[in-house]
């Protein structure tokens, strides 16, 4: 007999659960402390199964009946309407957080699980802000081509034709990240290939003529400001490392018994640890920077914090204060300025000097082989190095 509203509020719990059935699977459970739930009984490859509804009163009579139909309408499929219902939830756990920064900021967190490089993360999460909020808000299903396509011509406007192509490529992959999550079905991004200006690659500023640098490692010698950067540029052309690499320096990677320092393949821009040999030079100015900071984390400790280093433009405003433009030199030009100048000497093996600007070279033998084989050849020249810059520092030019 089918059930009426009258004989649901009629039914009153008992000392056991009892079953209130209607039809074709569907019953009331009354359980004794009141409750009134919903399940549909049914049978899918020979083995009975229940289907959870709800509960009465907050699932009406007609409610269930009527999920009671659609799971029968799945079963005509061959389709477990449980099974269905775990993935319809799953589904909707997904969709509830699928604005796009949400989004990358999930691709974010899990590449730094991957132990991405922390610049590299500090750059996605720049472009995150640089897509705006009220982007970053918009569900990413929700994205046209188009829409992301204002964005960036923002950018474009400014004259930042790189930016502008680099926040594409990042859109792209957050997009991408999305379709594998479920949360998105294709790349809206991918259809802006084109669409954009490409920018013309400029090369960072740097010095190389070596009267020029002498005077510029003379200037280094006369800065007066915060101890960290004071320091930090004096080592900068030293060891001519990424500048990245040079602020995030700890003093866990100094080594002053074997005069090296060892940067983990997390902090490297091509993911694989890179070992710089410390010349005389090099040694005293970290000598000297060790009783400033040789107590905390970092080896350039920013001055409002010691838990952060320098910030990044730290060593470029200081070159500006010393009066060389940005069109003139860069904190990124010394890198520069050192393989032109240890190229021009002719002493060195060329692929002695691309392995200490830790610049990978092609083939996984030869790549091998130049981490080691020259690394004598690395100490003999960085020890010279520090000899030339300062023969350059004092006027010279050999």
């Amino acid at each position: 007999m089918a059930l009426t509203d009258t004989a649901i509020r009629k039914a009153k719990p008992k000392e056991k659960p009892y079953k209130v059935t209607d039809a074709q699977g569907l019953y009331l459970l009354v359980n004794p402390g009141g409750s009134k739930l919903w399940r549909v009984k049914y049978r899918m490859n020979g083995v009975e199964r229940k289907l959870a509804l709800g509960s009465y009163p907050e699932i009406t009579l007609a409610e269930a009946r009527s999920a009671r139909d659609a799971a029968r309408r799945q079963l005509a499929h061959a389709i477990d309407p449980n099974a269905a219902k775990r993935q319809a939830r799953i589904e909707a756990s997904i969709r509830a957080n699928n604005s796009f920064a949400s989004v990358a900021e999930e691709l974010i967190e899990k590449k730094t699980r991957e132990g991405l490089a922390e610049p590299t993360l500090a750059k996605m999460r720049w472009f995150v802000k640089l897509l705006g909020g009220d982007f970053g808000r918009r569900p990413i299903t929700e994205i046209t081509p188009q829409e992301l396509l204002h964005e960036l011509r923002k950018h474009e406007r400014r004259g930042r034709f790189e930016t502008a192509n680099l926040l594409r490529a990042f859109a792209s992959r957050v997009f991408r990240y999305g379709v594998a999550t479920a949360r998105a079905e294709r790349d809206p991004a991918q259809l802006l290939i084109g669409a954009l200006t490409i920018a013309r690659v400029k090369h960072f500023p740097a010095i190389t003529d070596p009267m020029v640098f002498g005077a510029l490692l003379r200037a280094i010698e006369d800065y007066q400001g915060d101890p960290a950067v004071m320091y930090a540029l004096k080592l900068t052309p030293h060891v001519f490392q990424r500048p990245g690499e040079i602020r995030h320096m700890e003093w866990k990677e100094v080594n002053f018994e074997k005069s090296v320092w060892v940067i983990p393949e997390g902090k490297m821009k091509m993911r694989q640890p890179h070992s710089v040999p410390l010349s005389r030079q090099s040694l005293e100015i970290l000598t000297d920077m060790r009783s400033l900071s040789g107590s905390g984390h970092y080896v350039f400790p920013s001055i409002r914090t010691r838990a952060r280093p320098i910030s990044e433009n730290t060593i470029n405003a200081a070159l500006r204060r010393m009066g060389f433009p940005k069109e003139q030199m860069t904190a990124h030009g010394f890198r520069t300025s050192a393989s032109s100048l240890l190229n021009e000497s002719g002493k060195w093996n060329p692929d002695a000097i691309e392995r200490a600007l830790a610049h990978m070279v092609a083939g996984s033998v030869r790549r091998i082989y130049n981490q080691s084989a020259y690394w004598p050849e690395r100490v003999e020249m960085a020890q010279w190095w520090s000899d030339y810059l300062e023969e350059l520092r004092d006027g010279g030019n050999r």
